[in-house]
């Protein structure tokens, strides 16, 4: 989920703080038109093999010799993920029975995934030690910035210490998230190609799928990096 950096800044430190939401709320909604822009295109295109998504991530995780993830379809629109701790690859309705550009290239992502887990990519084994500390941490979040710093249910500088804490896990985190998810696709793209499920004219549709679905990521990145660094500079003025 991308975060909006915090409106504390337009009252204490207002042009800073003004450039700052202007900066993340340009990116990220930028990010989000592009995905849903690309992800529409390539969806009316359907690819000339006829193969589904549910078939495309079957066939890359055969071919890694990978046997005991389960594909079961999710309800909603680009809902795709891989669950590594039930070994499931979800795909969502377009993607699990389409047969578009789109839905193989996304299919054929999450299957990218799970061959991350049966080789033990490392940053992807980081990424999961990291993640319930993460959600824990973010969990407490609204009440540490709205509670303590616009209601005073926390001291001032008491709040802006754990904001700070809290942002630069979720930066690190985004951070290891940013090379599995782009090492997720490069792994998608070379096994589509070395099964001959896409044809060559068909792949630059794939790559824009996911080169675009890759930027909520960044987007989520510097959000987090935004905010993590207003909130230093206003720990500083203290």
């Amino acid at each position: 989920m991308i975060q909006l950096p915090l409106f504390i800044g337009i009252v204490l430190s207002p042009m800073f703080g003004f450039l700052l939401i202007i900066l993340a709320v340009a990116f990220a909604f930028w990010a989000q038109m592009k995905v849903k822009s690309t992800y529409n295109k390539y969806s009316q295109i359907p690819s000339r093999g006829g193969i589904t998504g549910y078939e495309a991530a079957e066939a890359v995780m055969r071919k890694a010799g990978i046997t005991d993830v389960e594909i079961v379809h999710v309800s909603g629109v680009l809902t795709d993920h891989y669950d590594p701790v039930n070994k499931k690859l979800a795909l969502s309705d377009q993607n699990f029975r389409g047969s578009s550009l789109a839905a193989i290239g996304v299919a054929a992502h999450e299957a990218g995934h799970a061959i991350q887990h049966k080789v033990g990519y490392s940053m992807m084994n980081i990424r999961q030690q990291m993640a319930p500390v993460v959600n824990i941490a973010a969990g407490f979040l609204p009440l540490v910035m709205f509670g303590g710093l616009f209601l005073g249910l926390l001291p001032f500088k008491l709040a802006i210490d754990l904001g700070i804490i809290i942002y630069a896990m979720l930066t690190l985190f985004h951070l290891v998230t940013l090379p599995v998810e782009y090492d997720a696709t490069a792994r998608a793209k070379r096994e589509l190609d070395s099964l001959g499920i896409i044809h060559a004219d068909e792949a630059p549709g794939v790559s824009a799928t996911l080169s675009a679905a890759g930027l909520t990521y960044v987007a989520a990145f510097a959000s987090s990096l935004f905010n993590l660094v207003y909130l230093i500079l206003l720990r500083g003025r203290d």
